[in-house]
């Protein structure tokens, strides 16, 4: 058994609402962004978002923080069939200040296992939050 440093814990509540997240009935684009609370050390839920298109997420994202996003995405493939990947995206935009940066990095791993997730991307450049950014991602698992 491997074991990692866990700098943050995931906020109870969180870890049940991301339950919640995953087996979510609605056929929109929605996403949950998390943050860390500096001073408890512990990954907490700031916004939820239904129907939002990854051009609005990117607007609500800090300039200069990192942030953690689980995103539901409506994925039209190729030859018509449609399906809802569960993406987490960690977003850590270049001026961040060293001691965030760490945290978020060592609270990452954990926070994916917490959620189940397996669809892990990260951006270091918001302006990359784009819909054709996260095509070329899931590509990647077909």
């Amino acid at each position: 058994m491997s074991s990692s440093l866990v700098v943050c814990e995931t906020d109870e509540s969180l870890k049940a609402k991301l339950k919640k997240f995953r087996f979510r009935k609605e056929t929109n684009n929605a996403a949950i962004l998390m943050k860390i609370d500096m001073e408890k050390h512990l990954i907490i839920l700031e916004a939820e978002y239904e129907d939002i298109s990854l051009d609005e997420l990117r607007e609500e994202l800090p300039e200069r923080q990192p942030r953690f996003i689980v995103y539901s995405y409506k994925y039209a493939h190729a030859d018509g069939r449609v399906s809802y990947p569960l993406c987490f995206i960690f977003s850590s935009p270049m001026g961040c200040k060293p001691e965030q940066m760490m945290m978020y990095a060592g609270s990452k791993t954990k926070l994916v296992q917490d959620a189940e997730l397996t669809k892990v991307f990260e951006t270091r450049n918001a302006d990359d939050l784009t819909e054709e950014w996260l095509k070329g991602q899931l590509g990647l698992f077909h």
